[in-house]
């Protein structure tokens, strides 16, 4: 069954008060709750917005986002379901829980990755 990420920009959620987070909060968590009851629910959370470090094929380590990114991710989750449109009906409960837009991609499948 194919595998989606389900994820927002950091920054994307900066528009919610801070008295409005907690309720935001409760809301996605009851989403993820109804991810897990159906079956859907792989694993997601929110990444802390610091500074990435990076490892490049030299083995070299730098700090920060690499210059070509535009975005970072600020939260995801990864669901399994039987379609891509079930994958944006899981999109859309999460859009509107967090109050933000939510981007859909398919992940490749690789049979080592199981």
């Amino acid at each position: 069954m194919p595998r989606f990420l389900i994820s927002f920009d950091a920054g994307s959620m900066d528009h919610i008060s801070a008295e409005d987070l907690p309720a935001v909060s409760d809301a996605a968590h009851a989403v993820v709750r109804e991810a897990k009851a159906a079956g859907v629910w792989i694993f997601g959370g929110g990444i802390h917005p610091q500074q990435a470090t990076h490892v490049s094929i030299d083995g070299t380590v730098s700090q920060g986002p690499a210059p070509e990114h535009k975005a970072v991710i600020g939260g995801f989750c990864i669901v399994e379901v039987s379609s891509p449109a079930d994958a944006l009906t899981w999109g859309a409960k999460f859009a509107k829980a967090c109050r933000c837009t939510q981007e859909i991609r398919e992940i490749m499948y690789d049979p080592e990755s199981r």
